[in-house]
């Protein structure tokens, strides 16, 4: 005769377990579905930040002694003097979001992107926070004015031998996060001017793709 007890006992259990798995499943279509729509949100307000182009119009830089230098699209400026030292980088934001500039980080020479970047930590701040649209143009500067500070030579060397020099920007998202560091390279050319390049862009907050 069946044990009707036991075959209860077991009726329940196997609705459990399906129950469970279902439960289960549910929960990690709703994860991935929940990350999903996280990224998506995350890429609408991302910011990428390259060299403007160079039909874009000038940029119009002042610093806060004053000092208002000129920076025309797809290029830079350095400007050495025996106070200071000025540069600044016209830029275009190839990104969905607004890019707030934080931090940067200077070195003579062209690096290309095997060599890592610098300690974020250890980067140089910005005396006020640059922005810069999406879609838009916008600019980076920065001022080396300690003569004491051993970049400081070495940069005036650089820039009086005509070398080029590499400039990584520390930047993020209007909310602080989705932070980056891109390399810009400013290449001199015989006229005087300075011409930049992109060539490597680090994720910060998430996984890089290489």
């Amino acid at each position: 005769m069946a044990d009707w007890t036991t075959i209860s006992a077991l009726s329940t259990a196997g609705g459990t377990l399906v129950l469970a798995a279902a439960t289960f499943a549910s929960v990690r279509t709703a994860h991935r579905a929940a990350r999903a729509t996280e990224r998506a949100l995350l890429a609408g307000i991302r910011p990428v930040l390259v060299p403007s182009r160079m039909q874009d119009p000038p940029e119009k830089v002042g610093f806060v002694d004053d000092h208002w230098i000129r920076v025309d699209g797809g290029r830079a400026v350095v400007e050495v003097t025996e106070e200071s030292i000025y540069i600044a980088i016209a830029l275009r934001n190839v990104g969905s979001g607004l890019a707030v500039l934080d931090r940067w980080d200077l070195f003579p020479g062209r690096a290309t992107g095997e060599r890592p970047h610098g300690e974020p930590g250890a980067f140089r701040r910005l005396t006020r926070d640059l922005y810069v649209p999406a879609g838009d143009l916008g600019f980076w500067q920065g001022a080396l004015r300690d003569r004491a500070d051993p970049l400081f030579d070495t940069i005036r060397d650089a820039v009086d031998e005509r070398g080029p020099i590499t400039v990584d920007l520390l930047y993020g998202d209007h909310e602080g996060g989705q932070r980056t560091i891109s390399r810009f390279a400013l290449m001199p050319r015989d006229d005087g001017q300075w011409i930049t390049a992109v060539g490597r862009h680090w994720n910060l907050d998430r996984a890089d793709p290489r």
